[in-house]
């Protein structure tokens, strides 16, 4: 069993950190605003618009402190990161989560931040894939964040999609994870490696090519990550790309390739990931998945997810 932090009220405090990538000021203020209007206290990471680094939001130690001292202030409900990137992973094995493990409290983001997710599935711990803070004020953003403050203060996540032709027909129920295939690929090997088994695997991806998508995906299933699936659910796959040579292959082809023995559900088109629609879901939460001829859902199980 996971870990269910307790849902946000008026009055919490939530802390913005930024574990990777530099964050940008205006953005992060419009964000506040609105984070002010759902009554909640927003408390800024002492370091999050440190200068010490030239990509990354400050120092490897500046990182981690802001992110530690957020796990273990007990007067913290819930951490929004700030946006993704790269830089999460330089940190994730210097986190001490043990107050995170008596006192579990929502960690928020998706992209690089599927690392840290990673961190606290590996501590029994659910979290939330979910839009961000530099991502907020933008107009396309709305419906999105929308999903972030229902799931936060009510519990109620769900994730639809038209029919298509890709998907493989089937109903399902099952433990949720996944997020930026990259990411879960990175895992492999370490001490936050991805559990699968028996699980709804869930991912989406950018900015990447066709060959090193098929090749994330080979890796997958010679590491075992693949076959004991209970459903698989693909979201937006955003600017993937052909490099000097096309790979002829779509990249519904390209997963339908890499799973086509097994017979679990997959649902293509799910609005997760780098692009608007972006809603939220629980990692580590039980959801069940539809996959028929109208369309495809998971919905996630309240209050306990």
């Amino acid at each position: 069993m996971f870990s269910t932090p307790p849902l946000l009220k008026p009055g919490d405090r939530i802390a913005i950190v930024a574990p990777g990538r530099k964050t940008d000021r205006i953005l992060i203020d419009r964000s506040v605003a609105i984070l002010q209007d759902w009554g909640l206290q927003v408390l800024l990471s002492p370091n999050l618009f440190s200068s010490q680094h030239s990509y990354l939001s400050g120092t490897d130690q500046e990182r981690l402190a802001d992110l530690q001292h957020a796990l273990d202030d007990p007067s913290i409900s819930a951490i929004l990161c700030a946006r993704g990137g790269y830089g999460s992973t330089r940190i994730l094995g210097s986190l001490d989560m043990s107050a995170a493990v008596e006192r579990p409290k929502w960690l928020i983001g998706f992209s690089d931040i599927t690392a840290l997710h990673l961190r606290f599935l590996s501590e029994r711990i659910k979290a939330i894939h979910a839009t961000m803070p530099v991502l907020f004020s933008r107009p396309e953003s709305l419906v999105s964040v929308e999903s972030l403050r229902k799931l936060l203060f009510t519990g109620v996540a769900q994730l639809s999609a038209g029919p298509s032709a890709n998907n493989k027909l089937g109903d399902s129920d099952g433990v949720c994870v996944g997020g930026n295939l990259s990411l879960i690929v990175d895992s492999l090997g370490t001490a936050t490696e991805i559990s699968t088994d028996n699980k709804i695997l869930i991912i989406e991806e950018v900015d990447e090519y066709f060959y090193k998508v098929d090749r994330m995906l080979m890796q997958l299933k010679r590491a075992g990550k693949l076959a004991k699936l209970r459903g698989l659910v693909v979201g937006h796959m955003t600017d993937i790309k052909n490099g000097e040579l096309t790979f002829a292959l779509s990249v519904e082809e390209v997963i339908l390739e890499a799973v086509a023995e097994y017979h679990f559900p997959i649902a293509f088109g799910l609005p997760t990931g780098h692009e608007n629609p972006n809603l939220a879901w629980v990692q580590g939460g039980t959801a069940s998945l539809s996959v028929n001829s109208s369309g495809s859902s998971i919905r996630f199980q309240s209050p306990n997810f």
